[in-house]
């Protein structure tokens, strides 16, 4: 089932990235931003409070909170960056570019994680990191 999910989450990441590239035509980014991480956090406690969840908040162990915390700042920085890059550049190539991270999860998960690796692991990230690059640094099309 996680693969389902994972498949959802990719697909909807390439909609926002297809849709934030419209939205920041005439927008600054950490504008553009914010008025998607309002909404953000809107839906988001919407679930948790329909799923009736709330009252688990005071439960979360206060290492755990830290660690989403900081994973918190640091997602919005990655968008914040992804904004700009999408700004600048072209959908199809800011955003494959931003992919690479799948890369990076592959390496801090397995020195982080303790995550085991195999020839599959490390064959399948150098064709991800390949083929960003390859479309990252690909010509512009005409038009």
């Amino acid at each position: 089932m996680w693969i389902v999910f994972s498949l959802l989450a990719a697909l909807s990441a390439a909609v926002v990235v297809t849709l934030t590239k419209i939205g920041v035509k005439n927008v600054a980014p950490p504008l553009a931003f914010a008025v998607q991480a309002v909404l953000i956090l809107l839906v988001s406690w919407g679930v948790v409070a329909w799923q009736g969840k709330l009252g688990e908040l005071a439960a979360i162990p206060r290492r755990d909170l830290l660690f989403l915390a900081a994973a918190g700042v640091i997602t919005c920085l990655s968008s914040l960056f992804s904004f700009q890059a999408l700004k600048l550049g072209t959908a199809s190539r800011a955003g494959t570019l931003d992919k690479v991270s799948l890369v990076f999860v592959v390496i801090l998960a397995v020195l982080f994680l303790k995550e085991k690796v195999n020839w599959q692991l490390v064959v399948g990230a150098v064709l991800m990191a390949g083929g960003a690059a390859l479309i990252a640094l690909s010509q512009k099309s005409a038009g």
